[in-house]
Formats: structure tokens, sequence, C-alpha cells
């Protein structure tokens, strides 16, 4: 596992990833969940790997290395997503996000000209779940989850409860993954190393009460990739979430953004029709 540049004064801002193949670098970013690694992104880096060298990320505040404490912020993940781009000899042929990451994506190239020269946006997505439940709401409480579940004994309860097998498997049929059969008992089990890696709580509570949410609008997020001024392939799945795929179409109809809707899949849907994904992202790629 490699370290990819990171803060000298914060190493736990390192961004470790993995690659394959040669030729040009494109980065993937894997959506920010409970669940999400950089090997959500391996199926699509192997395909893209034919024609690129595919470069997978992991968020420093997720996947399955041990975290630190630590109140993480939009402002942390930007500014590791950033120092890892610029340590790139080059600045890559595309950057292709999923889910949450790709309001990061937007947000970095609206602030960094020139930081990749395409950008694809699978599932994209910018508002955590509880204040889409919350129909964009992020009352007071929201902060008090967060310092709960942050404390020593009783934080670790209290997300424990929220991620055991049956709550996750429940939610990723319903929102995450279109065939039930998908995360089987192997998938499951990689899934739940992810959610009791030390210190997961402190970032995955701050996804999903909002916390990391990079903007708090769709007009902000919109705003994002008028400002971004780099072209964009939008990825959907039609089994998209409806709350979900309000907000993907609201971008796919800004001027410019070119969309593939495809027959299946939510909102990870590049994990569980790569191959489908894969031929969206090359054809865009190579126009």
């Amino acid at each position: 596992m490699e370290a990819m540049a990171a803060p000298a004064e914060d190493i736990s801002l390192a961004m470790h990833s993995e690659r394959d193949g040669r030729g040009e670098p494109v980065i993937l970013l894997p959506a920010l969940s409970t669940i999400s690694t950089r090997g959500e992104m391996r199926p699509l880096m192997r395909r893209l790997a034919q024609r690129f060298e595919a470069i997978a990320l992991d968020w420093p505040a997720f996947g399955t290395a041990a975290k630190t404490r630590h109140a993480w912020t939009p402002d942390d993940l930007s500014a590791a997503l950033a120092t890892t781009l610029a340590a790139l000899p080059e600045p890559p042929a595309a950057i292709v996000a999923a889910g949450h990451a790709c309001a990061y994506a937007l947000r970095h190239c609206a602030a960094h000209s020139g930081a990749a020269r395409r950008l694809v946006l699978i599932a994209p997505t910018w508002r955590g779940p509880f204040p889409t439940m919350l129909k964009g709401r992020r009352p007071p409480w929201l902060e008090r989850v967060r310092r709960a579940v942050d404390l020593p004994v009783l934080g670790s309860l209290l997300y424990r409860l929220n991620v055991s097998r049956p709550v996750v498997a429940r939610m990723t049929r319903a929102h995450v993954y279109e065939d039930s059969a998908f995360l089987n008992d192997e998938a499951l089990a990689e899934k739940a190393a992810v959610m009791r890696a030390k210190g997961a709580r402190h970032a995955s509570v701050r996804f999903v009460t909002g916390g990391l949410d990079p903007v708090e609008s769709r007009e902000a997020f919109l705003a994002l990739a008028e400002r971004a001024d780099i072209p964009i392939l939008v990825v959907i799945g039609a089994a998209t979430p409806p709350k979900s795929r309000a907000e993907m179409e609201a971008l796919a109809a800004l001027p410019g953004v070119e969309t593939v809707r495809l027959p299946h899949g939510r909102l990870s849907v590049h994990e569980e029709f790569p191959d489908a994904v894969a031929s969206a992202v090359l054809a865009f790629l190579a126009r």
C-alpha cells in the first residue's frame, strides 16, 4: 500500500493508492460513505488500465486503515486531494469521482484551473443521508450526534448499533446496489472491515449527518460545475433513488454537461456494473 503525498504537518491526511496500467494518469476517487474504500473503484480501475495509468485513492478519513480521532471537515478532505494531485508529475487526463467525491472533485477543479483535462462524475451527490432525509434542513441536533459518536465508550457503542450487518445490508440493498444478491457474505465481510477500522466512526458520522458536505445547497453545487470550466460527463443509473437522482439530473441539465443514463444501477453503479460505466468513460475520454 502506497501513501501518496500529504501535508507535512498532518500525516493523517495521506491518501493511500493503488495503480494499474500505463500511460496518462487517471485519478479515481471513491464515494464518501461508511463502507467506501478505493476497493470499490477496483473493477473500473482494471478496465480503464487498458488505456491509462489508473490510480485509485482512499480518502484519509475512510478506508480500512486506522484513523486518528479528528473532527473531520470538508477543508481537510479538500486539502488532502489538492496536495495529492499537486504531487503528480502532470495533471491527470481525467478525475473520475463517485458519489460524494464528485462534489469534492468539482470544488477542486473550480479552485484550480487546469487541475485535470476532463471530469467524470458517477452518481454525483453532495448532501449526506440525514440532510437528504430532512429535505435539506440541518438542525442543531446533528452536531450533537457527531459529538456523542466521538465519545470514547458511548460513541463506539452508538456507532456499532448503526453499522450492524443487518442495518448495512438493508441500507445498501435499498440505495446502493440494484441486485440484492450483489452484496453476498464475502462482500459484506469486506464492508464490515471498513466499518470496524479503528477510528472510522469519526468521519462516518460526519458524512451521515452532513458534516462533510462541501456545499449546502443545490445552487452552490451547480455553481461549482459552472466555475470548473472543464468537460464533464455525468453517469446515472436507472434505479438511482429519487431524491439523489433529482440532484444528478439538475447537474446533467447544465449546458455543456454530457450525460449517460445507464439501464441499471443505483448509487454504486460503478461497482456493480463496471463494464457499462467503463464503456461510457472510455468513450468520453477518447473524444
